[in-house]
């Protein structure tokens, strides 16, 4: 099952991929992103390591959007390994008009403090812009998608199966608008909703420093109503990082 998930997400990312080649080569394209990094290293009495990494790239080709997400945490307490998250995602929005538009999202998700070793996502649907400026947005997507997990070694033995997929509700409420000329506040909420409720909430603001580089507070909040038996419901992760605009 797993095989076939990534198939279909290679499948449909396909496509996009030979199409963003084509127009890199024609110089018909508009494609930029921010690469975001923080880090704390601490030493002596307390040794802890923490690293926040995250490239975010945005592609626009004729009435095609792309986006291609990687993210990444670390953190280490006295040489232990205390949080790891690795995120990777590839959504294609085709637009219908100026404020409507269709996507298809497909993500890869490898947290095992969880108790899973790895989650795939794929979805599609419709998605519309509220309110678009060009200081402020407001979109919402929703649509149907796809879900599979694989448990960890421990998590799998004590549960007595090792996989779980199941058909998701799926929906993202994007906000973000400028504070100042240098400054934005962001606001998105992400739900999967199958067999249980899964959200995501990222809170943020940037602030320029000086030119493309800009500094980025932001919390995470991550929420399950189903977790594995000796896991929590909600993870909260507060961050500090250095942003370049490209």
């Amino acid at each position: 099952m797993k095989t076939m998930l990534i198939a279909s997400a290679i499948l449909m990312a396909a496509p996009f991929a030979a199409q963003a080649g084509a127009d890199f080569v024609e110089g018909d394209k508009t494609f930029g992103g921010d690469a975001e990094l923080g880090a704390t290293i601490t030493t002596g009495n307390t040794d802890t390591t923490s690293v926040k990494a995250r490239l975010d790239m945005k592609q626009e080709l004729g009435n095609w959007e792309n986006q291609y997400l990687l993210e990444a945490l670390y953190t280490e307490d006295t040489g232990e390994v205390t949080g790891k998250r690795y995120l990777g995602l590839v959504q294609a929005d085709y637009k219908l008009d100026e404020i409507s538009y269709l996507f298809i999202n497909a993500n890869h998700e490898v947290d095992p403090f969880t108790g899973f070793d790895s989650k795939s996502t794929i979805s599609s649907g419709y998605g519309h812009k509220f309110v678009d400026t060009g200081k402020t947005l407001f979109s919402v997507e929703v649509g149907p998608g796809y879900q599979y997990k694989r448990l960890d070694d421990e998590s799998a033995l004590a549960a007595g199966y090792d996989t779980e997929d199941s058909w998701v509700a799926h929906g993202v409420a994007n906000f973000e608008t400028e504070i100042t000329d240098s400054s934005k506040f962001k606001q998105m909420f992400v739900a999967d909703f199958g067999e249980s409720l899964e959200g995501r909430s990222e809170t943020s603001i940037t602030a320029n420093i000086i030119g493309a580089l800009a500094m980025k507070f932001a919390v995470i909040i991550r929420y399950n109503d189903k977790p594995l038996d000796d896991k929590k419901s909600t993870d909260t992760e507060t961050n500090m990082t250095l942003l370049y605009a490209f």
